[in-house]
């Protein structure tokens, strides 16, 4: 009779210690100085426990608007990723957010998924 009480809390104990965590860290500035280009660096990383997540399908992109713009891995980087984003000269904010695309290993067939970060905000001054 006890056995049967302590088996759905060892489920549930095995259940919470598998749950993966991902976090999304934004590690572009608040504020950039206006470039004469137009073009701005943002960068990204991703951490995550989730064991069948398959790291060489993940794809990281930058959503300024409906405009959305790849991002490549950083050098000599594990799990941060770059990409310069045109900015027209007119904007003095920018709202944006990161979305990862990424593959993970399940029962058959391989499933697809995505993460989206916050929103966050940029603030371009002059020089």
């Amino acid at each position: 009779m006890q056995i049967q009480k302590t088996i759905p809390l060892l489920l549930l104990a095995l259940f919470l210690a598998g749950c993966a965590s991902t976090s999304i860290t934004n590690l572009t500035p608040r504020q950039l100085l206006r470039e004469a280009n137009g073009l701005y660096p943002f960068e990204v990383a991703l951490d995550t426990n989730q064991q069948t997540l398959k790291h060489d399908t993940v794809k990281p992109y930058v959503l300024v608007g409906s405009r959305v713009y790849p991002m490549q891995s950083a050098l000599m980087l594990k799990n941060r990723w770059e990409a310069l984003v045109p900015i027209p000269a007119t904007n003095k904010f920018v709202s944006y957010r990161y979305k990862f695309d990424y593959n993970y290993n399940r029962f058959g067939e391989r499933g697809a998924d995505s993460r989206l970060s916050p929103q966050y905000q940029l603030e371009i001054t002059e020089k």
